[in-house]
């Protein structure tokens, strides 16, 4: 199909699907193919770029005093035919191409329009880019056109299947679909397709392909068989088919002949709206199919136009050719005579006069225009672009030495130059530009195949998506709107392993896509509070996790408190004891004249007594919160409170020796060294001396509030470390060292007079106490947390309560209970009867 114009516009279409031959035999005399099964589509768009130049000459602010024509060919599916046809419009020469001779002068067209095959685009962009001869195609999508070094002048109005690809893998992850089956055409359109779904699928959607296959080219029962078996093996329920509908007829077969039922396809933009699939036959398959559509637009007079197309009665005519072939595909009617090779000869002869509006065919269909849209933008492009080359003002061009291309003298280098930066807005609305790839803005519509209860078939549009330079990729759906051919009327579940819930992490199984995976729980310590979590992570040091891992809580806080039994019970016994001595203390001075309590060094007594009141006292530092003054306190407290109390005995102990050294014949001069003064302050110094260190282990590095974590995983500890453990070993060996001179002491007095000997009640209170504070040290050093406090409070209470009682068990025995025995007389030895 041709017209002349002044600048001419070349267009490949698939107006037939097959020729005699399947390549073009290169000869010396090449064999025209004879093309046969009419493809109305191709020559809708056919019909359509003649539309687009016929709008362009009419236009009069789009490329004014300038005729467009055109000279379009039919590829009948070939590339062989296609290559040809193309090399046919680039040289002018129509029966043999002469690659010897020089061209000069104007291009024969200055761009072509097509192809609609990936495969033939590639060939013929090739070739053609080697001249920088534009070439827009309409509706070839490998993503390997994109590459600028190989295909230099190859610009396209369609997105490429990198852009499907993702669109795809996006509406995957909205339906949460992670496990896929992938089918694919064996070439370029399929393989490349393939590619990148391995290379995007996972980083992009986090899913896998659970197996991919390649479609036979023919019909190949075996192969056909093995594959439809895979899909029904695979615990996959969505399959992805890229491939177009002649690969996929064969397949369904198959698909029918062993019923498999429940899963989801979804298609490509060669298959979304093939016809050739919406039968009922195949409906209870692909019913509810989601499927990438090319972008539907509106072309205001296109139909007018079409219904204007008449044949011619003579097939002399060349120009009108394919105009014939279609109308008698249309009216199933033929020409007569038929032409030499007419293959679609036959039926009722053609008049001329049919009337296309009486008819119901898809050609006259303008509500569903997408390749067709495809076109129409390619076609203005080329023209836009010529436009903004006439408009350039001489010296101010963008070429060599400021010149402007000028169409005497055009090259096609210049229109590539034009074409790239071509911008404009088509009348339905869409913006038209190519980016560095020669790819346009990319926008798909996403189709669904709805199968109506009356058994009718719809194709409805159920969202978009597309890519913009502010907002990126976006997808819309309308869920409400789509069909679920499915019992639940909801989306399916396909998976290869269900998501691992929060307090797990995901685990993937060896030798397997990484979206089959194990969920293992979280080990002690450790959460994942989100939905497939690769990792789990660690709480912070003053956290825990919780039962079910999925978040952290505050550990518990461990320390001797009053409100446990524990600390209750020590609280009690450290109070019962302060009050027992405030009652020794109350009996002692009650009785203060009386001979047992003066012949007992009362002043000692008294300031034992207030010793063994605050070693009581100071076990209460020990229970409850530790803070930073209680820490100090305690053992300070503790060390100078029992350092007076041995103190005390130590002296007592001293005094007993010396009275009963001053009772024989020359031992009266030992008592001048234990007056009241040298008792006094034998104590204080001894005590200042505790006094001292513990006062030098609180500048250098006193004890400290700790939370430790070593004990249990799921608590904190709070404890006080002694900070210098030099420091608590002096304070600890300096009462041990009192306490085992008083008790040798006392030991050695233990052999005088019974009615005056104290130094046995001494001695067998400092074995206890010595007792419990060597058996204090490793049950000390092996107690954890709390429990180290409670034994060091239960060490000051048992040796508190070991002194008190037996010290002044006795006496007060005496004194309450046998008063008769609380003379001088009896004191003093002078009755018959021993204490």
């Amino acid at each position: 199909m041709h017209k002349a114009g002044d600048v001419v516009l070349g267009g490949l279409f698939e107006m037939n699907f097959f020729s005699t031959y399947s390549e073009l035999s290169y000869t010396s005399e090449p064999q025209q193919p004879i093309c046969h099964g009419f493809d109305v589509l191709g020559f809708k768009q056919a019909q359509t770029m003649a539309f687009a130049i016929d709008e362009i000459n009419r236009n009069s602010n789009l490329l004014p005093n300038v005729t467009l024509g055109y000279n379009l060919y039919d590829n009948c599916n070939k590339l062989g035919i296609g290559f040809r046809a193309a090399l046919s419009l680039t040289s002018g020469l129509e029966e043999q191409v002469i690659l010897h001779e020089t061209c000069v002068g104007t291009p024969p067209v200055l761009g072509i329009v097509g192809d609609d095959s990936s495969t033939r685009s590639i060939a013929i962009s090739t070739v053609l880019g080697l001249y920088r001869v534009p070439m827009v195609s309409y509706f070839s999508t490998c993503s390997c056109l994109s590459d600028r070094q190989k295909f230099p002048s190859f610009f396209r109005t369609i997105p490429s299947d990198a852009f499907q690809v993702r669109a795809m893998i996006q509406i995957l992850k909205h339906f949460g679909w992670t496990w896929a089956g992938l089918l694919i055409s064996d070439n370029d359109y399929g393989l490349h397709a393939a590619r990148s779904f391995q290379t995007d699928l996972g980083p992009s959607g986090g899913g896998c392909l659970a197996y991919l296959e390649i479609l036979p080219e023919g019909d190949d029962p075996a192969e056909l068989r093995r594959i439809v078996n895979v899909m029904k093996k695979s615990t996959a329920h969505v399959v992805i088919v890229f491939a177009h509908e002649g690969h996929i007829i064969n397949l369904m077969e198959e698909v029918v002949r062993q019923n498999v039922t429940g899963l989801q396809w979804m298609a490509s933009e060669a298959w979304s709206s093939s016809a050739m699939l919406q039968t009922p036959r195949l409906m209870p398959y692909l019913g509810g199919t989601l499927g990438i559509a090319i972008r539907r637009g509106e072309i205001p007079g296109l139909r007018e136009f079409m219904l204007q197309i008449r044949p011619e009665l003579h097939h002399n005519s060349n120009r009108n050719k394919m105009v014939n072939q279609f109308w008698e595909y249309t009216f199933q009617c033929r020409f007569a005579p038929p032409p030499e090779g007419w293959v679609e000869a036959g039926g009722a002869l053609c008049t001329g006069h049919e009337d296309l509006e009486n008819v119901e065919t898809e050609f006259l269909d303008i509500l569903n225009l997408r390749p067709e849209y495809n076109v129409y933008k390619a076609v203005y492009a080329l023209a836009y672009a010529l436009d903004d080359m006439l408009h350039c003002e001489p010296g101010r061009g963008p070429f060599n030495r400021n010149s402007c291309g000028n169409l005497q003298r055009l090259e096609p280098w210049q229109l590539v130059y034009y074409l790239e930066k071509v911008n404009f807005t088509t009348p339905f609305g869409d913006q038209v530009s190519f980016d560095e790839n020669g790819d346009v803005l990319p926008i798909y519509d996403i189709m669904n195949w709805l199968w109506l209860p009356d058994r009718r078939i719809k194709i409805q549009n159920v969202g978009e998506v597309k890519k913009s330079a502010f907002k990126g990729e976006e997808l819309t759906l309308d869920e409400d709107k789509i069909f679920w051919n499915f019992e639940s009327k909801e989306p399916p579940q396909s998976v290869c392993s269900e998501s691992c819930p929060p307090g797990t992490r995901m685990a993937r199984k060896k030798g397997e896509p990484e979206c089959c995976f194990d969920c293992i729980p979280c080990s002690e310590g450790k959460i994942s509070n989100k939905t497939d979590s690769m990792e789990c992570t660690s709480c912070p040091v003053d956290f825990w996790s919780s039962p079910q891992r999925d978040h952290c809580l505050p550990k518990k806080i461990d320390f001797l408190s009053y409100h446990e039994p524990l600390g209750i019970c020590l609280t009690v016994t450290s109070l019962l004891g302060t009050f027992i001595c405030a009652v020794v203390l109350g009996i002692f001075i009650y009785h203060r004249r009386t001979p047992i309590v003066r012949a007992n060094n009362s002043e000692l007594s008294f300031q034992l007594l207030l010793s063994l009141k605050l070693c009581f006292l100071c076990s209460l530092l020990f229970i409850g919160h530790p803070r930073q003054w209680t820490c100090q306190l305690r053992h300070a407290a503790f060390g100078i409170s029992f350092v007076l109390c041995v103190s005390c005995i130590l002296v007592k102990t001293m005094v007993v020796l010396a009275v009963f050294k001053a009772s024989k014949p020359g031992g009266e001069a030992s008592l001048k060294w234990f007056g009241a003064v040298q008792q006094r302050g034998t104590v204080l110094v001894l005590t200042s001396i505790q006094a001292t260190i513990c006062t030098a282990w609180l500048v250098s590095l006193s004890p400290a509030p700790h939370k430790n974590t070593q004990y249990h995983n799921d608590k904190i500890v709070y404890e006080c470390v002694v900070g210098s453990t030099i420091g608590f070993a002096v304070l600890l060996g300096y009462i041990g060292l009192l306490a085992v001179l008083s008790f040798l002491l006392a030991f050695l007095a233990r052999n005088l007079p019974d009615n005056f000997n104290e130094a046995k009640l001494i001695t067998f209170s400092m074995l206890i106490f010595c007792a419990v504070w060597v058996a204090f040290v490793p049950a000390y050093i092996s107690s954890p947390g709390k429990y180290a406090d409670a034994v060091e409070v239960f060490a000051i209470l048992a040796s508190s309560f070991g002194l008190l009682v037996a010290l002044f068990g006795p006496k007060c025995y005496i004194i309450l209970l046998r008063p008769e025995r609380n003379t001088k007389k009896a004191i003093m030895g002078r009755g018959n009867t021993k204490s």
